[in-house]
């Protein structure tokens, strides 16, 4: 039986292009592999709190040393760890905010990414499969005006792979500001076939994703 971990980051509770895209890799993931178990954390209702020097600190101080508030950020962290260590795969949702990602999701980032132990040649998630629902208002796919401004896919890209040693995979909803920018107007068949695409996606790779655990 494997663990999904289903992370959505969007400040939105409605209309979130990423989250109905997450949504949609869930319910198929589960159809597929209706034995597995999905855990859901909301980071907007429920942000992991930023890294403070009482958790950094806390690493170079013996445990029966440690101030109340360091045992706090120690636990606090622990959680977020384990969690991310008892999954099989996780699905990050991950809207674009001012060219890169919410807060929300790198405050937990630095959270679970503790080097010499998730983080580093040695990661204890090394290989783990990450889903990145990639949600932007516009376009900065290769060839368009707004490339260089992609700090989204490129930082995650980077900091999965780089630091955790995770197998980092895209999907990608495109112009989801169109429907209701009429300055947009002209961009709406492309964002509709984009949205089309990354629910055809979605439910692909969930299912790929399901029989490669299940095997």
């Amino acid at each position: 039986m494997a663990t999904l971990l289903h992370i959505d980051s969007s400040l939105f509770p409605q209309g979130s292009a990423s989250r109905e895209v997450t949504a949609a890799f869930v319910k198929s993931w589960q159809e597929a592999h209706p034995e597995g178990t999905v855990v859901y954390r909301d980071l907007a209702t429920n942000p992991a709190p930023h890294l403070d020097w009482n958790a950094i600190s806390a690493d170079f101080t013996a445990p029966a040393e440690r101030t109340e508030a360091q045992n706090a950020a120690v636990a606090a962290r622990e959680e977020l760890v384990a969690e991310l260590e008892a999954a099989d795969a996780v699905l990050l949702g991950a809207p674009m905010y001012n060219f890169t990602i919410p807060s929300t999701l790198k405050a937990w980032l630095d959270q679970v990414i503790v080097i010499g132990r998730t983080g580093g040649d040695e990661s204890t998630v090394k290989g783990l499969p990450i889903t990145v629902v990639a949600s932007r208002g516009g376009s900065y796919a290769p060839g368009t005006p707004r490339e260089s401004f992609e700090f989204v896919q490129n930082y995650l890209e980077s900091v999965l792979t780089g630091l955790l040693g995770a197998e980092v995979d895209f999907i990608v909803p495109e112009l989801t500001l169109a429907p209701v920018k009429e300055e947009m107007a002209s961009l709406r068949p492309l964002a509709e076939a984009s949205r089309v695409k990354a629910h055809e996606d979605a439910d692909t790779k969930a299912r790929a994703l399901a029989a490669r655990l299940s095997a």
